[in-house]
Order: structure tokens, then C-alpha cells, then sequence
């Protein structure tokens, strides 16, 4: 239970911040997914299914703020926040890079998929060209945001575990 407030709090105090604050930064049109950051530490840190429940609600959260076609963001949040924790058991370097590549990857992927989806629906307003370069450099500002938000995830993370009981 106490695990599950912590991730509710961060996903809100991340949805906040980026409808408020990051949503005035915009990097050539494009401003930072911490939704998609905040799903990928999750997944890194917790695994595949702990990773999908975290995007599912974050995309939930953000497609009712927001007022965005519902259920898009949180298909496209679940399935970075699966294949991220799927994935992330077969990457054995421990660089401290790897969550960097890894949030730019995943923030990248997910807009395509994103895209991809509104555009079979017929919701996507832009071209693939806007597109394209809104996943890139979308990816590039998350990956400039990581080493600033994954040491304190990573803190929520360890704090919210439950302490091992040591019975004689």
C-alpha cells in the first residue's frame, strides 16, 4: 500500500510539473514526456508489471488532465512501461548511462507508437515530419532530465520497499 502512494504521488507531482512548468520549455517545438520518464525509471527499478500498471495510470492521469482521446496515452504508457521492464534484465552493462539511453529509447518509441495509434484513429493533427521531430527531441530533453530525476525515483523506490522481518 505504501508503495502504491509513493508511485501515485510521483505521478502526480510529474503530471503537475509537466502541465505547468516543462509545458512553457519547449525545445524546437517540443517539450519534455515525464510521464514517459517517470513509466521507464518505474519499469527499470520495480519490473514488467509494476512498469505497465505505472504507464496505465500514468496515461490515464494524462489523457483526463489534458483533455486528450482517452486511452491512447495510457495503451501507449503500458507498453513502454512492459517492454521496458521486460527488456531491462537483458542489458547486463552497469553503466550509468543505461538509463539515459534507455528513457531517450523508450520516450522516443513511445511517441511514434503514439502517434502511429492517433493517426489510425484520426486523431493526429500534425504530419510524420512534425512527428519524427517532436519523438527525437522529445527523447533528447528526457534524456537531459534523467540524471536529475532518476537518483530521486530511484530514493522513492528503496524507501517504499518493505523492510525485511528477521523472526527467531
Amino acid at each position: 500500500m505504501r508503495r502504491a502512494l509513493a508511485w501515485i504521488a510521483v505521478v502526480v507531482t510529474a503530471l503537475v510539473l509537466q502541465s505547468t512548468v516543462f509545458s512553457q520549455i519547449e525545445l524546437a517545438g517540443a517539450s519534455p514526456e515525464l510521464m514517459y520518464l517517470v513509466t521507464t525509471v518505474l519499469a527499470m527499478l520495480e519490473g514488467s508489471s509494476a512498469g505497465a500498471v505505472g504507464g496505465f495510470t500514468a496515461g490515464m492521469m494524462q489523457d483526463f488532465l489534458l483533455d486528450q482521446p482517452k486511452g491512447i496515452t495510457a495503451l501507449t504508457l503500458t507498453l513502454v512501461g512492459y517492454v521496458v521492464g521486460t527488456v531491462r534484465p537483458y542489458i547486463t552493462t552497469p553503466s550509468p548511462l543505461l538509463p539515459v539511453f534507455l528513457v531517450a529509447a523508450a520516450t522516443a518509441g513511445g511517441i511514434l507508437f503514439y502517434g502511429v495509434v492517433a493517426f489510425l484513429l484520426g486523431q493526429l493533427p500534425q504530419g510524420v515530419g512534425y512527428l519524427l521531430r517532436t519523438a527525437v527531441l522529445s527523447g533528447i530533453y528526457n534524456a537531459v532530465l534523467t540524471p536529475i530525476f532518476f537518483p530521486v525515483l530511484r530514493r522513492v523506490t528503496e524507501a517504499s520497499r518493505p523492510k525485511k522481518v528477521y523472526r527467531w
